[in-house]
């Protein structure tokens, strides 16, 4: 299985970096960051705040953020569904959430449903994945807490 991540709107360094640490760990082919989440090595950005962000994001990643392919979207709309035209399955991790494409992790029948190719997307720690996302996913995942 090929596995992209999207990180979208994640508010802290910290959890970027503890993400990626993982997403390495997991053989993730390559991550997209988009919307608010801080960016790692950004050009963009002024020296002294960049240092500051890779440091945060280093603190938890561990290394990880140098090892991966990570990629910066100004439109993760086009991005998502270029990728979708590509053969790619957008998963949508989520919880709490009332849906008919919802399942659980550990759902009987899971496997069967997932493609080879996939596009996991993480939203916002406090409100998850924007709505505005919603119709470009082709599942919602869970993880039972």
């Amino acid at each position: 299985m090929e596995l992209t991540l999207v990180l979208d709107n994640i508010r802290s360094t910290y959890n970027v970096g503890a993400i990626l640490r993982t997403a390495e760990g997991l053989g993730v082919f390559r991550v997209i960051l988009s919307g608010y989440t801080p960016g790692v090595h950004d050009k963009n950005l002024l020296p002294h705040l960049r240092e500051k962000l890779d440091k945060e994001i280093h603190k938890t990643a561990l290394g990880a953020e140098d090892m991966l392919d990570i990629n910066s979207s100004d439109d993760i709309i086009s991005e998502l569904n270029s990728l979708k035209k590509q053969g790619w399955m957008i998963v949508g991790l989520e919880n709490n959430i009332e849906n008919e494409h919802l399942f659980k992790l550990n759902d009987k029948g899971l496997a069967e449903r997932l493609s080879d190719k996939i596009v996991l997307v993480l939203g916002e720690e406090v409100k998850g994945i924007n709505y505005s996302l919603y119709d470009i996913i082709d599942l919602f995942l869970e993880i039972p807490m």
